[in-house]
């Protein structure tokens, strides 16, 4: 379990900068979770929903600008009019049902940080896709490519976060063209966590391939799952050419297709979590079969991503529906047999406020209660999605740490008791020296460092700091001290290379 070291506060700033980066303990690579998720849906209502599901699948999907596609789904016994694929009823289900791996594990650079993703095996990944950053002066600007490397060690230092992610921001400074060389790269040098690979285009996925293979070598690229890729649909019920690109190449190598389609209720789907459930398992039904159809057993993860739309002001907005399809796709992952994976610690407040902490809580508990396998957003999420923040991410990693804690349930083993000590104590008495109480303080209770519990007269002595004040003092201070993960020089140099050679011949496009 990923916790702080436990055992008497500190107080003051100078202090807690000096004792930051000794306060984390060991962690797991993973989760593993001792409570059930939530079945949101009855048994009727579930077959109601894969059925609506079946019905959208039948209408057909397109797959466009793709001709391989369409060809596999041919031979595969699907009616092919056009770029729109129609699959009978049962026949993704089944394809995915007869191949595709319940649980798998994605190794890393360090084996001791290989992760488990399926079954009750739980994986946290930073906010993926933020074009902004909100910096530690408070400016929001455009990310850059130091941005990004900062959040990937922050990422790596942080053991609440099992995995260091794929675009954690945007790096703007950077051609479109050649910013997946130099974002792969900086997972692979400055963390030995697993990470998520290019997903643009073809030939990106194909470069992240070239850059996993010099890591991993070629055997265990073919073996194992070394990267994940996001491949999203276009909503509703469309794949463009980018994305079958994407997922052919992920696939055929036998590495992970994270496919997450992306529904707002009221534009890209209709309003009721009813028909959003339906659209987003199909969606994502037709894009797992087509990996199993390209390799069989090649690992795929079904992830969504919804959200409603605001019909006064046309903005964004994350609460009941979206809660109740992320509640809702869990179950429908488990009947199915495949990983799970959504959102986290999202948020539509622009600051690391008050109500950034009150929707993040209550995102990240529906998405825990989902059975989630693959946490993606779990720290550092502003404007839903849009902009990544550096106080936000490390109180979002203290929330997982308690999470964490949750995730353990109740021990009632007989170690868990205390009957001796009652009666020691006696009645009115107390276990402040019990055996039991002794034995356990120092790792009883969840303790943050960041999350103030001090009395009021302790808490204006050090200096009446706010939780936002101290996490800009604690992500500066693990910016500042970061150690990089040991790597192999070689394989520093032959990365290098590698992309010095492959940017000299892409053209910089920021389209």
């Amino acid at each position: 379990m990923a916790t702080r070291k436990q055992g008497s506060r500190r107080g003051g700033r100078r202090r807690h900068q000096e004792e930051t980066e000794e306060s984390w303990v060991p962690a797991p690579a993973f989760l593993s979770r001792s409570i059930p998720p939530f079945d949101i849906l009855s048994e009727e209502g579930a077959q109601r929903i894969e059925d609506e599901a079946e019905n959208l699948l039948e209408l057909g999907i397109e797959f466009r600008d793709h001709p391989e596609t369409l060809e596999v789904f041919r031979k595969a016994g699907a009616k092919v009019e056009g770029v729109l694929v129609k699959f009978e009823r049962g026949m993704c289900r089944e394809i995915i049902q007869k191949s595709a791996p319940r649980t798998f594990r994605q190794v890393a650079r360090n084996p001791e940080r290989d992760v488990e993703i399926g079954g009750d095996a739980m994986v946290f990944s930073p906010l993926y896709g933020a074009p902004f950053v909100r910096d530690l002066s408070g400016e929001r600007r455009y990310a850059t490519i130091e941005d990004f490397n900062t959040f990937i060690k922050l990422a790596h230092q942080a053991p609440v976060m099992h995995h260091t992610g794929g675009t954690i921001c945007e790096p703007t400074d950077i051609p479109v063209s050649k910013r997946h060389l130099d974002m792969v790269y900086g997972h692979i040098r400055h963390s030995d966590k697993p990470f998520m690979g290019a997903v643009t285009s073809g030939w990106q996925a194909q470069d992240t391939m070239e850059m996993t293979r010099m890591v991993f070598g070629p055997e265990r690229l073919d073996a194992e799952c070394c990267v994940l890729g996001m491949i999203n649909p276009t909503s509703p019920l469309l794949y463009d050419k980018e994305a079958l690109e994407s997922l052919h190449v992920y696939a055929a190598h036998n590495q992970g297709s994270v496919v997450t389609p992306f529904v707002i209720a009221g534009a890209s789907g209709p309003v009721t979590p009813a028909s959003m459930l339906a659209q987003l398992f199909a969606e994502g039904l037709a894009g797992m079969a087509l990996a199993q159809l390209i390799r069989p057993g090649a690992p795929v993860i079904f992830g969504i991503n919804s959200m409603g739309l605001n019909m006064k002001t046309g903005a964004p907005v994350r609460f009941d529906e979206s809660w109740k399809c992320v509640l809702g796709c869990g179950q429908l992952a488990r009947r199915l047999g495949v990983p799970f994976r959504c959102g986290g610690s999202s948020t539509n407040s622009k600051i690391p406020d008050a109500q950034a902490g009150y929707e993040s809580a209550l995102y990240l508990n529906y998405t825990v209660m989902s059975g989630v396998n693959f946490l993606i957003h779990a720290a550092g999420s502003l404007e839903l999605g849009l902009c990544l923040s550096h106080e936000k991410f490390v109180l979002d990693c203290e929330m997982l740490g308690a999470v964490a804690r949750m995730l353990d349930g109740i021990d009632t083993s007989d170690s868990a008791f205390a009957l001796a000590d009652y009666v020691t104590a006696g009645p009115g008495g107390n276990f402040l020296a019990a055996d039991h109480t002794l034995a356990r303080y120092k790792t009883a209770f969840f303790q943050s460092d960041l999350f103030d519990s001090l009395s009021f007269e302790q808490w204006r002595d050090a200096g009446a700091i706010d939780a936002t004040q101290r996490a800009n003092t604690d992500a500066t201070h693990r910016i500042e001290k970061f150690e990089a993960a040991s790597i192999d020089p070689a394989l520093d140099e032959a990365l290098n290379d590698f992309m010095k050679q492959r940017k000299a011949v892409l053209p910089d496009s920021y389209a």
